[in-house]
């Protein structure tokens, strides 16, 4: 009898110690499956746009090419007024609010309000594009400084040009320190997961550069002399 007792209390240890087992691997399996429920779907690569020699770099890091190309992208799309500025500037912030910080919005469309009010928007078209030997290719280094890893200060050397109907009225070329930020939360508008946090400090008139040379031939420069 006292042996049956024995085996009945054997047998019931172990089973005792299968359930606690069972319990820890569902407690581990359901640890697990939370952290594949919870791990992100999509991964955003910036593969830097020459791989010729290849790339090799974490997945979260974003090549200081892809912030200046984000960040003239996006400050050009703001800045052309095909039409109306009174009417493109307003669309632009609006259809580029989720690659924008929600300050830098503010800030943009202050400043639409400010245009308006001085009569800097009704009537006329604007476009910017980049001085010749100032792109990214020119200077690397210069053109995009890494502040951390989430946050960039690009620096664009534009011209800028607006015109009311045919007459331009403006052209200037200016140095935009702008700050770029990643803001990753909501892929389906904004893919890049990067956003402009307007200037990083006032923009500054730069010296336009030479204009080129006309260059004559033979028989021009004989008949001028």
């Amino acid at each position: 009898m006292s042996r049956f007792k024995n085996e009945v209390a054997r047998l019931e240890s172990h089973l005792l110690s299968l359930r606690i087992g069972c319990g820890l691997l569902f407690g581990v399996a359901l640890v697990m499956g939370l952290g594949w429920w919870d791990a992100p779907r999509n991964l955003t690569i910036h593969n830097p746009p020459d791989l010729r020699s290849g790339s090799t770099r974490k997945w979260w890091e974003v090549a200081p090419e892809s912030v200046y190309t984000f960040g003239f992208y996006i400050f050009q799309q703001l800045n052309r007024w095909p039409i109306d500025g009174e009417k493109n500037y307003p669309r632009a912030i609006q259809k580029l609010s989720a690659y924008l910080t929600p300050q830098c919005k503010s800030q943009l469309e202050s400043d639409a309000q400010k245009r308006q009010i001085a009569g800097e928007l009704r009537g006329r078209t604007r476009g910017v594009f980049e001085m010749p030997d100032r792109g990214y290719g020119d200077a690397p280094e210069l053109r995009v400084k890494v502040l951390g890893r989430d946050r960039w200060v690009v620096n664009l050397d534009l011209a800028t040009e607006e015109f009311y109907g045919s007459e331009r009225v403006k052209q200037a070329f200016v140095h935009y320190p702008l700050q770029v930020v990643r803001l990753d939360v909501d892929p389906e508008k904004n893919p890049f997961g990067l956003a402009l946090n307007c200037y990083d400090s006032a923009p500054q008139r730069i010296t336009p550069p030479p204009a080129p040379v006309p260059s004559h031939s033979p028989a021009t420069a004989m008949q001028g002399s």
